[in-house]
């Protein structure tokens, strides 16, 4: 078999990795203002930088909302699309040491997809995830860049801004400690440090994402999650989510290569096919 590339387009930023002889090589991201742009500049920057022959490419698949503004093949080579969500949970799965979880895709969005043995279902989302930070970074921080946001935050508190158990009750309630948030950004005031509103947002949106996905495994066995996407990257996520998992007994998990998985789930789509 020869190389299948799989490529993750999204509204101006895409993904690319390529997968031979069961290996993932050289996983690349390009931003642009389109997705066309994007795409032809990903895929013509990959092929260049690795040094790779177009006769040496066996299948190109795509996915990924900025997937739909494409008809033709590219550069000539066999090009098919497949299912985002289903490229979330084969990617997720393929660096995964179970077969019984629930992918969380954090990107713009986030969406949920439950893995079940063989079965591959997308259970839901939510509204929130990186755009909903860049959001509220440009209005109350006036910058949308999430790295910078991000590098601001390590030097804030997030119990400046948000309200915990603690700040209203003088002991625990059950399953819920002191150190438990009773109310994201609830304490924030007008005095708050730009790295406390960093923080805080950026703790509001990883919470939230955790939250929603402890609740699409309720009435079930499923006690692992694996996170993909960008906000995979976030230097808060280890802090967040182990907090998350010490209050509910769960395990989340953060696989090499996250926020490339929905490329790397895109080629397998193909390769799983064949």
């Amino acid at each position: 078999m020869g190389m299948v590339i799989g490529i993750d387009v999204g509204g101006s930023t895409t993904k690319i990795v390529g997968i031979e002889n069961g290996r993932i090589q050289s996983p690349m991201f390009i931003t642009a203002a389109d997705p066309v742009t994007s795409l032809f500049g990903a895929f013509g920057k990959y092929i260049y930088d690795n040094g790779i022959a177009l006769s040496d490419v066996e299948q190109v698949m795509l996915t990924g909302v900025g997937s739909a503004y494409v008809d033709s093949p590219l550069y000539g080579l066999p090009t098919n699309k497949t299912d985002e969500f289903l490229a979330n949970g084969l990617g997720a799965r393929h660096a995964a040491d179970n077969d019984r979880l629930i992918v969380v895709s954090m990107g713009t969005g986030t969406s949920l997809v439950r893995i079940d043995g063989e079965s591959i279902c997308h259970i839901g989302g939510i509204g929130i995830g990186g755009g909903t930070l860049q959001g509220l970074a440009r209005l109350l921080l006036k910058t949308s860049n999430i790295r910078q946001v991000a590098e601001l935050a390590q030097n804030g508190d997030v119990t400046h801004v948000n309200l915990l158990i603690g700040d209203i009750c003088n002991m625990a309630l059950p399953d819920l400690p002191v150190n438990a948030t009773a109310s994201l950004l609830g304490k924030v005031d007008r005095d708050a440090s730009e790295a406390d509103i960093a923080c805080g947002i950026i703790y509001m949106v990883l919470q939230t994402i955790g939250q929603a996905a402890i609740l699409s495994a309720i009435n079930s066995k499923i006690k692992d999650f694996v996170l993909i996407g960008n906000l995979t990257q976030l230097p808060q996520c280890p802090e967040v989510f182990s907090k998350i998992e010490s209050l509910y007994q769960v395990r989340f998990h953060v696989p090499p290569y996250a926020e490339y998985r929905t490329a790397i789930g895109a080629a397998l789509a193909y390769m799983q096919k064949k």
